[in-house]
């Protein structure tokens, strides 16, 4: 089989760089080239060398439609408005698209949904195989345990991290909203201050942390009186969700136009 042409948005990030060496290191992938904003000072320089790889011969980039031209993938861990847009040029060039941007509205998630339908896009908030087997479990745990156990899920991540709760951290309330057949949005408490009364039976609690650096924290917390049930994730390196987002791209690559999750890409529905 021929090597499959790969490339990274956003490339002089923490997460891009990290992809870079992981996909280095994949049997069969072949990086063709990383693109950042236009004012990055990465644009021009070594794309294996600010990546520690030593030199690739190939410049980091600005232009996000070369690189989908020229890639059978494109890996994208940037922002909600840029990741839009990205969808829009892997539809055009029908090139996999692999998005684990988190933040996204509900707005922006249909765009991605709407890309899709010319081409395969793996959307999600977590590309960590261990975050996607405990989103599963806590979806048929939630199912099993009646409203009596209250659900909290407290995250915590790194001091430069923007959005809160963590898009995880939300995927995790969506799976345990799922199992009990409730819209999280209408049992979701994301807020104590104060004398806030007491707990609403049902509700689905989170609580956010931030600190240091942090790759991501998670558990899921299920109390009732006289017990208590925990599912907790933790992740020591970015490395985890590098290697998770290349599986997906390496599961996409014979796929039809279709908007995947992880869970597709483990078998886990």
């Amino acid at each position: 089989m021929e090597r499959y042409r790969v490339g990274v948005v956003g490339c002089a990030g923490r997460m891009g760089r990290m992809l870079l060496s992981v996909l280095a290191a994949t049997e069969g992938c072949e990086i063709v080239g990383g693109t950042e904003t236009p004012d990055s000072p990465a644009v021009g320089a070594d794309l294996g060398a600010q990546a520690g790889l030593g030199e690739l011969g190939i410049a980091v980039g600005a232009d996000p439609v070369a690189l989908f031209a020229k890639a059978e993938a494109v890996i994208d861990f940037t922002t909600p408005a840029a990741s839009v847009s990205h969808a829009g040029l892997a539809a055009q060039a029908e090139a996999v698209h692999v998005i684990g941007t988190t933040g996204l509205d509900a707005d922006e998630n249909a765009a991605i949904a709407r890309a899709a339908r010319h081409t395969a896009i793996v959307q999600a908030p977590n590309m960590s195989l261990g975050i996607n087997l405990l989103l599963a479990v806590v979806e048929q745990v939630a199912g099993i345990l009646d409203p009596d156990y209250d659900v909290e899920i407290v995250e915590m991540h790194h001091r430069h991290k923007v959005d809160a709760p963590s898009g995880t951290a939300l995927a995790l309330g969506r799976a345990a909203a799922a199992g009990r057949g409730v819209d999280l949005d209408q049992v979701a408490q994301r807020g104590r201050d104060g004398v806030t009364g007491p707990r609403r039976r049902g509700d689905i609690g989170f609580a956010t942390l931030r600190g240091g650096d942090v790759a991501g924290e998670h558990t899921v917390i299920f109390a009732a009186q006289g017990e208590r049930v925990e599912f907790a994730h933790k992740a020591s390196s970015r490395e985890v969700y590098a290697r998770g987002a290349v599986k997906a791209a390496l599961w996409a690559r014979a796929k039809p136009p279709g908007l995947y999750s992880m869970r597709d890409v483990l078998g886990l529905d």
